[in-house]
């Protein structure tokens, strides 16, 4: 078993005991947040059914955020462009970059996220399940974008893309 070390502190997380939040298209796996690792990085995976809306156009101004493509198809804003990313692809989104994404059209998803540096996101992604399950207002996603560091912005071109696709 090979064991990620940071600082000289491994991270482990075991599948059947991590966290899981759901929402009615998509599942995210916690796997490790900034407070449990000495490098202060955070990542989760997340699954997507075919035609799930992942992110709205937003950017972090601290943190890169990376993206790993498991298995399925990602289409993915990253400034003013829309791709799709494809099983084994990898982008990594600079700080102050908007970006979005999504299930491509007609496709699942299942991908890796790591944020780097972190900053205690699984409040965040447990407040988005439950704002997505009608058990939270979205108003609290809007007051949380200091403390989480997750900044929505328009993008006229996330909002055709996702209408072509829908």
């Amino acid at each position: 078993m090979k064991i990620a070390v940071t600082c000289g502190r491994p991270v482990l997380t075991r599948h059947a005991e991590a966290e899981t939040c759901a929402d009615p298209s998509s599942a995210m796996t916690l796997l490790a947040d900034s407070d449990s690792t000495a490098d202060g990085f955070t990542s989760y995976r997340s699954t997507f059914a075919k035609g799930a809306v992942g992110a709205p156009a937003h950017f972090h101004t601290r943190a890169t955020e990376l993206f790993f493509v498991i298995s399925g198809s990602l289409q993915v804003l990253v400034g003013k462009e829309v791709t799709v990313l494809e099983a084994g692809d990898f982008l990594a989104v600079p700080p102050h970059t908007p970006h979005a994404f999504a299930a491509a059209p007609g496709c699942e998803a299942d991908v890796l996220f790591v944020f780097t540096p972190g900053m205690g996101r699984f409040d965040y992604l447990r407040l988005l399940g439950r704002v997505m399950r009608g058990e939270a207002d979205a108003k609290e996603i809007a007051a949380s974008a200091e403390r989480f560091d997750n900044h929505y912005v328009d993008s006229p071109v996330w909002r055709a893309a996702l209408e072509v696709s829908a």
